[in-house]
Protein backbone atom coordinates (compact mmCIF):
# COMPACT_ATOMS: atom_id res chain seq x y z
CA UNK A 1 0.00 0.00 0.00
CA UNK A 2 1.09 3.73 -1.16
CA UNK A 3 0.31 6.15 2.06
CA UNK A 4 0.49 8.80 -0.38
CA UNK A 5 -3.29 10.93 -0.72
CA UNK A 6 -4.78 7.84 1.25
CA UNK A 7 -7.00 8.84 4.65
CA UNK A 8 -5.71 6.93 7.67
CA UNK A 9 -7.73 6.80 11.05
CA UNK A 10 -5.17 5.90 13.71
CA UNK A 11 -6.69 4.77 17.57
CA UNK A 12 -4.30 5.57 19.86
CA UNK A 13 -2.65 8.05 17.73
CA UNK A 14 -2.05 10.67 20.44
CA UNK A 15 1.41 9.20 21.99
CA UNK A 16 3.70 6.14 21.31
CA UNK A 17 3.56 3.87 18.57
CA UNK A 18 0.45 5.44 17.21
CA UNK A 19 2.00 9.04 17.29
CA UNK A 20 5.29 8.13 15.69
CA UNK A 21 3.11 6.20 13.23
CA UNK A 22 0.81 9.31 12.65
CA UNK A 23 4.49 11.66 11.77
CA UNK A 24 5.83 8.73 9.00
CA UNK A 25 2.52 8.75 7.32
CA UNK A 26 1.75 11.94 7.07
CA UNK A 27 5.82 12.05 5.69
CA UNK A 28 4.41 9.88 3.09
CA UNK A 29 2.18 12.07 1.69
CA UNK A 30 -0.78 10.45 3.89
CA UNK A 31 -3.98 12.45 5.20
CA UNK A 32 -4.32 10.79 9.13
CA UNK A 33 -6.91 11.43 11.74
CA UNK A 34 -5.86 10.69 15.17
CA UNK A 35 -8.31 8.75 17.40
CA UNK A 36 -7.91 9.01 21.10
CA UNK A 37 -9.26 9.32 24.51
CA UNK A 38 -7.19 12.12 25.30
CA UNK A 39 -8.57 14.97 23.61
CA UNK A 40 -5.81 17.23 24.40
CA UNK A 41 -2.73 14.96 23.80
CA UNK A 42 -4.08 14.45 19.81
CA UNK A 43 -4.91 18.19 19.38
CA UNK A 44 -1.09 18.34 20.25
CA UNK A 45 -0.01 15.73 17.10
CA UNK A 46 -2.71 16.70 15.25
CA UNK A 47 -1.43 20.41 14.65
CA UNK A 48 2.34 19.52 15.00
CA UNK A 49 1.91 16.83 11.90
CA UNK A 50 -1.31 18.88 10.02
CA UNK A 51 -4.04 16.20 10.80
CA UNK A 52 -7.16 15.61 12.11
CA UNK A 53 -7.96 14.42 15.38
CA UNK A 54 -11.25 13.22 17.04
CA UNK A 55 -12.16 11.63 20.70
CA UNK A 56 -12.45 8.22 20.16
CA UNK A 57 -13.23 5.32 22.82
CA UNK A 58 -12.64 2.17 21.06
CA UNK A 59 -14.76 -0.02 23.62
CA UNK A 60 -17.36 1.78 22.47
CA UNK A 61 -18.99 0.46 19.27
CA UNK A 62 -21.12 3.89 18.14
CA UNK A 63 -17.75 6.05 18.51
CA UNK A 64 -16.08 3.77 16.12
CA UNK A 65 -18.47 4.62 13.52
CA UNK A 66 -19.02 8.06 13.68
CA UNK A 67 -15.08 8.24 13.87
CA UNK A 68 -15.11 6.52 10.36
CA UNK A 69 -17.90 8.73 9.39
CA UNK A 70 -16.16 11.58 10.24
CA UNK A 71 -13.06 10.87 8.65
CA UNK A 72 -15.33 9.72 5.55
CA UNK A 73 -16.38 13.22 5.68
CA UNK A 74 -13.14 14.50 5.99
CA UNK A 75 -11.22 12.97 3.36
CA UNK A 76 -13.88 10.93 1.07
CA UNK A 77 -13.25 7.75 2.26
CA UNK A 78 -10.80 5.69 4.96
CA UNK A 79 -8.67 3.88 3.14
CA UNK A 80 -6.45 2.19 5.86
CA UNK A 81 -8.01 1.79 9.59
CA UNK A 82 -5.08 1.21 12.15
CA UNK A 83 -6.10 -0.55 15.21
CA UNK A 84 -3.43 0.66 17.38
CA UNK A 85 -5.01 1.51 21.26
CA UNK A 86 -3.52 -0.97 23.47
CA UNK A 87 -3.86 -1.36 28.03
CA UNK A 88 -1.38 -3.14 30.25
CA UNK A 89 -2.57 -3.77 33.24
CA UNK A 90 -0.95 -6.95 34.28
CA UNK A 91 -1.66 -9.56 36.94
CA UNK A 92 -1.12 -9.61 41.17
CA UNK A 93 -1.52 -13.40 41.88
CA UNK A 94 -2.41 -16.30 39.85
CA UNK A 95 -2.52 -16.68 36.30
CA UNK A 96 -6.89 -16.28 36.61
CA UNK A 97 -6.20 -13.78 39.67
CA UNK A 98 -7.15 -10.35 37.37
CA UNK A 99 -10.52 -9.06 38.00
CA UNK A 100 -13.28 -9.62 35.24
CA UNK A 101 -13.00 -6.49 34.77
CA UNK A 102 -9.59 -6.04 33.91
CA UNK A 103 -10.44 -9.07 31.39
CA UNK A 104 -12.83 -7.55 29.77
CA UNK A 105 -11.23 -3.90 29.31
CA UNK A 106 -8.56 -6.37 27.58
CA UNK A 107 -11.10 -7.84 25.09
CA UNK A 108 -12.90 -4.38 24.62
CA UNK A 109 -9.97 -3.05 23.68
CA UNK A 110 -7.64 -5.23 22.05
CA UNK A 111 -9.86 -7.29 20.31
CA UNK A 112 -13.57 -5.97 19.29
CA UNK A 113 -12.08 -2.52 19.09
CA UNK A 114 -10.45 -4.51 15.36
CA UNK A 115 -13.94 -5.88 15.32
CA UNK A 116 -15.93 -2.60 15.41
CA UNK A 117 -13.28 -1.22 12.88
CA UNK A 118 -13.81 -4.36 10.20
CA UNK A 119 -17.66 -3.90 10.38
CA UNK A 120 -17.64 0.16 9.95
CA UNK A 121 -15.02 0.23 7.52
CA UNK A 122 -15.55 -3.29 5.50
CA UNK A 123 -18.78 -2.70 3.59
CA UNK A 124 -17.45 0.74 1.86
CA UNK A 125 -14.02 -0.87 1.40
CA UNK A 126 -15.59 -4.32 -0.23
CA UNK A 127 -17.37 -2.07 -2.96
CA UNK A 128 -14.38 -0.18 -4.10
CA UNK A 129 -12.20 -3.36 -4.05
CA UNK A 130 -9.85 -1.42 -1.72
CA UNK A 131 -8.99 -0.85 1.93
CA UNK A 132 -6.66 -2.00 4.25
CA UNK A 133 -6.15 -2.49 8.53
CA UNK A 134 -3.43 -2.28 10.29
CA UNK A 135 -3.89 -4.11 13.74
CA UNK A 136 -1.46 -3.46 15.91
CA UNK A 137 -1.50 -6.82 18.30
CA UNK A 138 2.08 -8.08 19.83
CA UNK A 139 4.88 -10.51 20.33
CA UNK A 140 2.86 -11.87 23.07
CA UNK A 141 -0.63 -12.41 20.55
CA UNK A 142 2.61 -15.23 18.90
CA UNK A 143 4.72 -16.04 22.14
CA UNK A 144 3.04 -14.61 25.54
CA UNK A 145 3.87 -12.03 27.97
CA UNK A 146 4.61 -13.22 31.41
CA UNK A 147 2.08 -12.84 34.16
CA UNK A 148 -0.10 -10.86 31.98
CA UNK A 149 -2.32 -13.58 30.71
CA UNK A 150 -5.36 -11.24 29.47
CA UNK A 151 -3.02 -9.13 28.28
CA UNK A 152 -1.46 -12.68 26.16
CA UNK A 153 -4.74 -13.84 25.70
CA UNK A 154 -6.77 -11.46 23.72
CA UNK A 155 -3.20 -10.28 21.69
CA UNK A 156 -3.59 -14.24 20.38
CA UNK A 157 -7.14 -13.23 19.72
CA UNK A 158 -6.08 -9.57 17.84
CA UNK A 159 -3.63 -12.19 15.87
CA UNK A 160 -6.28 -14.79 15.21
CA UNK A 161 -8.79 -12.37 13.67
CA UNK A 162 -6.37 -10.42 11.46
CA UNK A 163 -5.86 -14.02 10.13
CA UNK A 164 -9.68 -14.01 9.46
CA UNK A 165 -9.64 -10.82 7.66
CA UNK A 166 -7.09 -11.87 5.50
CA UNK A 167 -8.50 -15.13 4.56
CA UNK A 168 -11.94 -13.81 4.43
CA UNK A 169 -10.88 -10.77 2.22
CA UNK A 170 -7.31 -10.80 1.35
CA UNK A 171 -9.16 -11.68 -2.47
CA UNK A 172 -11.86 -8.81 -3.11
CA UNK A 173 -9.01 -6.03 -2.76
CA UNK A 174 -8.46 -5.74 0.97
CA UNK A 175 -5.17 -5.69 2.52
CA UNK A 176 -3.86 -6.67 6.38
CA UNK A 177 -0.82 -6.51 8.43
CA UNK A 178 -0.83 -7.34 12.04
CA UNK A 179 2.31 -5.83 13.47
CA UNK A 180 3.82 -7.98 16.66
CA UNK A 181 6.35 -6.37 18.66
CA UNK A 182 7.97 -6.61 21.60
CA UNK A 183 9.07 -4.47 23.71
CA UNK A 184 9.05 -0.68 22.99
CA UNK A 185 9.64 2.41 24.92
CA UNK A 186 6.89 3.94 25.18
CA UNK A 187 4.11 5.67 28.07
CA UNK A 188 2.08 2.26 28.29
CA UNK A 189 4.61 0.47 29.84
CA UNK A 190 6.50 3.90 31.53
CA UNK A 191 9.62 3.73 29.31
CA UNK A 192 11.37 5.91 27.37
CA UNK A 193 13.27 6.59 24.24
CA UNK A 194 16.50 7.13 26.51
CA UNK A 195 15.74 3.67 27.91
CA UNK A 196 15.42 2.40 24.12
CA UNK A 197 19.04 3.66 23.94
CA UNK A 198 20.64 1.94 26.63
CA UNK A 199 19.49 -1.68 25.89
CA UNK A 200 19.45 -3.25 22.44
CA UNK A 201 16.15 -5.34 22.86
CA UNK A 202 13.88 -1.85 23.81
CA UNK A 203 12.91 -0.33 20.48
CA UNK A 204 11.49 3.26 20.04
CA UNK A 205 8.37 3.93 18.70
CA UNK A 206 9.54 5.61 16.27
CA UNK A 207 11.70 2.47 15.20
CA UNK A 208 8.66 0.43 15.53
CA UNK A 209 6.85 2.87 13.20
CA UNK A 210 9.28 3.00 10.19
CA UNK A 211 8.87 -0.78 10.63
CA UNK A 212 4.91 -0.38 10.28
CA UNK A 213 5.51 1.75 7.20
CA UNK A 214 7.84 -0.48 5.22
CA UNK A 215 5.92 -3.32 6.12
CA UNK A 216 2.86 -1.85 4.86
CA UNK A 217 3.98 -0.44 1.85
CA UNK A 218 5.64 -3.57 0.51
CA UNK A 219 1.97 -5.77 1.80
CA UNK A 220 3.42 -7.75 4.62
CA UNK A 221 0.64 -9.54 6.68
CA UNK A 222 3.04 -10.35 9.69
CA UNK A 223 4.78 -7.11 10.91
CA UNK A 224 7.87 -8.14 13.48
CA UNK A 225 10.10 -4.79 14.14
CA UNK A 226 11.89 -7.19 16.52
CA UNK A 227 12.99 -9.83 14.01
CA UNK A 228 14.04 -12.35 16.73
CA UNK A 229 10.75 -13.17 17.50
CA UNK A 230 10.55 -14.74 13.77
CA UNK A 231 12.74 -17.61 15.61
CA UNK A 232 11.03 -17.70 18.81
CA UNK A 233 7.50 -18.76 16.93
CA UNK A 234 9.41 -21.58 15.11
CA UNK A 235 11.08 -22.63 18.18
CA UNK A 236 7.87 -22.66 19.99
CA UNK A 237 5.96 -24.86 17.41
CA UNK A 238 8.64 -27.33 16.81
CA UNK A 239 8.77 -28.30 20.86
CA UNK A 240 6.00 -26.63 22.78
CA UNK A 241 7.34 -28.48 25.72
CA UNK A 242 11.00 -27.20 25.68
CA UNK A 243 9.42 -23.28 24.64
CA UNK A 244 6.96 -23.61 28.09
CA UNK A 245 10.32 -25.15 29.82
CA UNK A 246 12.13 -22.31 29.00
CA UNK A 247 9.03 -19.88 29.59
CA UNK A 248 9.24 -20.88 33.42
CA UNK A 249 13.13 -20.49 33.49
CA UNK A 250 13.03 -17.10 32.23
CA UNK A 251 9.82 -15.95 35.02
CA UNK A 252 11.91 -17.44 37.74
CA UNK A 253 14.55 -15.41 36.65
CA UNK A 254 12.72 -12.54 36.14
CA UNK A 255 11.70 -12.87 39.91
CA UNK A 256 15.30 -13.59 41.36
CA UNK A 257 16.42 -10.33 39.57
CA UNK A 258 13.70 -7.89 40.52
CA UNK A 259 11.18 -9.79 43.23
CA UNK A 260 8.04 -8.81 41.91
CA UNK A 261 8.61 -8.05 37.78
CA UNK A 262 6.85 -5.15 36.37
CA UNK A 263 6.19 -5.23 32.55
CA UNK A 264 9.01 -2.52 32.24
CA UNK A 265 11.38 -4.65 34.10
CA UNK A 266 11.43 -7.91 30.99
CA UNK A 267 13.30 -6.39 27.98
CA UNK A 268 16.15 -6.99 30.24
CA UNK A 269 16.02 -10.41 30.28
CA UNK A 270 15.81 -10.76 26.37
Amino acid sequence: MDFADKGVVITGGASGIGAALARHIVSHGGRVCIADRDSEAAQLISDEIGAIHKVCDVRREPEIVDLVAYAEDEFGQVDCFVSNAGVAAGQEGHAASASNDVWALNWEVHVMSHVYAARACLPKMLERGAGYFVNVASAAGLLNQIDDAAYSATKHAAVSFAESLNITHGDQGIGVSVVCPQYVATPLINLSDDDAAAHQSLLTADEVAKTIVDGVSAGHFRILPHSQVADYVVLRAQDPDRWLAGMRKLRAFAYSTFGQPKAEDFYKLV
